[in-house]
């Protein structure tokens, strides 16, 4: 039922029932009302058989629980400002400089150059590519590109030469990605660093696990050395 409709309604059905029962009382005789045989009381119907309440039904069998998955095997943090000692090692080393904007394309022609040099001469590297930065500033960076060898090569160019590369004490941190969100890792060693209290050279190395002429920018895996003092 509509209950807002109903209560609407019901003062405009209860005015003309009043006025019936006005008019049934007026047209009343005063005399007495005859008394009348008292009617018999009415046997009362046999109240119907309750019905019976549905069986309740027994519980369903229970279907056997499926085995839960097993757990996915945990991967290990990358390193985060572990302590490590550098071995140095032979290299063939490009000295270079270049500006923020155009920081990782140079980086990239200092590789191809070292290692191209090193495919005609049949050099294999003896180890990952590496950056070393020498000096920075606001407009970009001076740095030598190095590439670990256990053979030297021949007839090496003005901007190359024979050298070893960095070994010491270092903090040791991972980043995986794009070389322009390098900015982030290198803000979070710095906060590292302060908060340990620890002290840096003015230097500081990338070591490229993942070929960086073979591999897409955004899927680049460095490990970077902070060499302490």
């Amino acid at each position: 039922m509509n209950y807002r409709r109903f209560f609407r309604l019901a003062p405009a059905l209860l005015i003309p029932i009043a006025l019936m029962s006005a008019g049934a009382l007026a047209q009343a005789p005063t005399t007495a009302p005859a008394t009348s045989t008292p009617a018999a009381p009415e046997t009362p119907a046999p109240a119907a058989p309750a019905t019976p309440a549905p069986a309740t039904p027994p519980p369903a069998a229970q279907a056997p629980a499926t085995p839960s998955p097993a757990p996915a095997p945990v991967q290990t943090a990358d390193p985060f400002g572990d302590e490590i000692t550098l071995t140095p090692k032979t290299a063939v080393v490009l000295k270079g400089s270049a500006n923020w904007d155009s920081a990782f394309e140079t980086l990239i022609e200092s590789f191809k150059k070292i290692s191209g040099l090193l495919d005609k001469q049949g050099i294999k590297p003896s180890g990952n590519s590496m950056i070393v930065y020498t000096s920075t500033d606001d407009n970009g960076f001076t740095y030598l590109a190095e590439i670990p060898v256990d053979q030297e090569p021949k007839n090496l160019p003005k901007d190359m030469s024979i050298g070893k590369s960095p070994d010491g004490k270092a903090l040791k941190f991972v980043h995986r990605g794009s070389y322009d969100n390098m900015d982030n890792t290198y803000e979070a060693i710095t906060n590292h660093l302060d908060d340990k209290k620890l002290e840096a050279k003015d230097t500081f190395i990338e070591e490229y696990i993942t070929d960086p002429l073979k591999t897409a920018e955004d899927k680049l895996v460095i490990n970077v050395y902070v060499p302490l003092k």
